[in-house]
C-alpha cells in the first residue's frame, strides 16, 4: 500500500485541493473490485465514451448520476428476478446479477451528452465544453504611436475629471 504525505504541498499550494483529493482517492480505488468491466475511449478531440458490460441488467435497473465532476453509474436487479420461477430452476447461474456502483472523476467542463443501452452494453457519451471566456484568445499588439496616443487621451480625460 502506498501512502503519500502532502503536508508540505498543502502549506505552499492554493487551489489544488481537488488534485490532492483525486490522488488520495486513487489509493482507495486500487482495492475496489473490477465489476462491472468497462472501457474508456477517446472518440474525438473533446469527446469520450465509457462502455460498461452489463449482461443480465435491463435499462430500468441502471441509474446514471452526474454531479459536480463525478459520474456515478449504479445497478440493482429487481428482487423478483433472483427468486426461482415456476417454469425453471437454476442449476448454475454464472451471469452476475449483483448490485454495483462505479464512479468516474470528470474534468471540469466535461458533461454527459447521452447514454444508450444495447445488447447488454451501456454506453455513456461525454464531451468537454469549455466556456468561451476560458478559451485562448488572441490579444492585439499596438504599435508605439497607437499606445502613446491612447495613453495621452486617457491622461487628458483624467485631468479633466480632476479639475
Amino acid at each position: 500500500m502506498r501512502t503519500y504525505d502532502f503536508a508540505p504541498l498543502w502549506r505552499s499550494s492554493i487551489g489544488f485541493d481537488r488534485l490532492f483529493e483525486l490522488i488520495n482517492d486513487t489509493q482507495r480505488l486500487d482495492s475496489q473490485d473490477n465489476y462491472p468491466p468497462y472501457d474508456i475511449a477517446r472518440t474525438g478531440e473533446d469527446t469520450y465514451r465509457i462502455s460498461l458490460a452489463l449482461a443480465g441488467f435491463a435499462p430500468d435497473e441502471v441509474t446514471i448520476t452526474a454531479q459536480q465532476n463525478k459520474l456515478t453509474i449504479a445497478g440493482r436487479k429487481a428482487d423478483h428476478q433472483h427468486q426461482p420461477r415456476g417454469d425453471h430452476e437454476y442449476l448454475y447461474q454464472g451471469i452476475s446479477a449483483r448490485p454495483f456502483e462505479r464512479q468516474f472523476n470528470l474534468e471540469d467542463h466535461v458533461e454527459v451528452e447521452k447514454a444508450s443501452f444495447e445488447n447488454g452494453l451501456l454506453q455513456v457519451e461525454l464531451a468537454r465544453k469549455v466556456p468561451e471566456a476560458m478559451k485562448p484568445r488572441r490579444i492585439a499588439i499596438e504599435t508605439g504611436t497607437q499606445a502613446s496616443s491612447a495613453n495621452r487621451s486617457k491622461t487628458i480625460d483624467q485631468v479633466r475629471a480632476v479639475s
